[in-house]
């Protein structure tokens, strides 16, 4: 195929009884773009399905991406209701929730060598980077940030690059699917709010697989943060598989009042909370309720790791494993 793309016209051509042409890691060989156009302008009357993990290649090379002939699709970890009793939400915070890692008889060692390949292949290959140590403290000093504001400034100083280097290091994450960043819930806004966007990895086996670990850690903090990555990887893939338009949003005010999600779209309005902790404080609903104060429209969901679902003071309280197993494409268990 890369000595002769037109190749793949004559492959269609040949094989009038297969109605769809899958073509894996696209990416690889853009020329195909030009091909797969050219049988589309000309109505054969197949289904192309193009797949690849990473736009990085394809927008450097400015080749054709079927703009207007083609629709764009995420496909995103497993969500919990796909795998129905296979889940477990202890086994997906430790690992993540990748088919390649669940359907391996050692995770632990899967996900490792998971970000050893993307490491490997992906960034060194490709020459996305000139020292691939320094992206490797990069993906280690930004785990920090997994379910937080994103400082760079902060981050650029703990694995000692420049900002434009981690700049750059970033949209290589986002290019990559690797990562993405949340921005924050500024629609018809009473008071002001921050502005700067959170960071997740992808996947929260992936987070754990760069999370350092250490006398100075303490296990609740990156247990918080890998149950908040979750939800979070959960509410994406919702957003982008349910029908109509939905935003993922987070909310926090100047003086620090934050609340983790809010999914705004055509029928959905929700704040929502998570807590990795059995048991409920009033603290822990300061900060749906003061967003129920600016938003009476919505409607405020706290996470937590208790078994009860109950409703405190105006706010729906449900356990986490429930909500993410209960959590399918254009329904919402609330």
């Amino acid at each position: 195929m890369a000595a002769r793309p037109e190749r793949l016209r004559e492959i269609v051509s040949g094989n009038p009884g297969c109605p769809d042409v899958v073509i894996d890691e696209v990416q690889k060989l853009p020329e195909l773009l030009e091909v797969v156009h050219g049988l589309i302008e000309e109505k054969v009357g197949r289904r192309f399905v193009l797949t690849g993990s990473s736009a990085r290649k394809l927008r450097r090379a400015g080749v054709n991406l079927l703009g207007g002939r083609a629709a764009h699709l995420s496909m995103h970890p497993f969500m919990a209701a796909e795998l129905g009793d296979e889940f477990s939400l202890e086994r997906a915070l430790r690992h993540g929730m990748l088919p390649v890692v669940m359907g391996s008889q050692d995770r632990e060692s899967q996900i490792q060598a998971y970000c050893g390949v993307y490491l490997k292949e992906e960034v060194q290959a490709e020459g996305l980077v000139r020292n691939v140590g320094n992206f490797a403290r990069f993906l280690e000093a930004v785990s920090f940030s997994h379910g937080a504001v994103l400082n760079l400034a902060n981050v650029a100083r703990e694995c000692q690059v420049k900002r434009p280097t981690l700049e750059g290091y970033l949209s290589i994450l986002e290019d990559l699917l690797l990562a993405w960043r949340l921005p924050v819930f500024t629609r018809r806004a009473k008071r002001e709010l921050a502005n700067h966007p959170k960071f997740y990895f992808f996947d929260t086996g992936l987070f754990m697989a760069n999370r350092a670990r250490g006398p100075l850690d303490a296990p609740s903090e990156i247990d918080g943060a890998a149950l908040e990555g979750l939800v979070a990887q959960h509410l994406k893939a919702w957003c982008e598989y349910s029908r109509g338009k939905n935003d993922l949003h987070y909310w926090q005010t100047r003086s620090k009042v934050e609340v983790d999600f809010v999914v705004y779209g055509d029928s959905y309005f929700y704040a929502l909370e998570v807590k990795n902790t059995e048991r409920i404080r009033p603290v822990d609903l300061q900060g749906l309720k003061s967003f129920a104060k600016d938003y009476p429209e919505s409607k405020q969901i706290l996470l937590y790791r208790g078994a009860e679902r109950l409703r405190r003071d105006g706010v729906l309280c449900m356990p986490c494993e429930e909500f993410l197993r209960n959590l399918k494409p254009d329904t919402f268990p609330a």
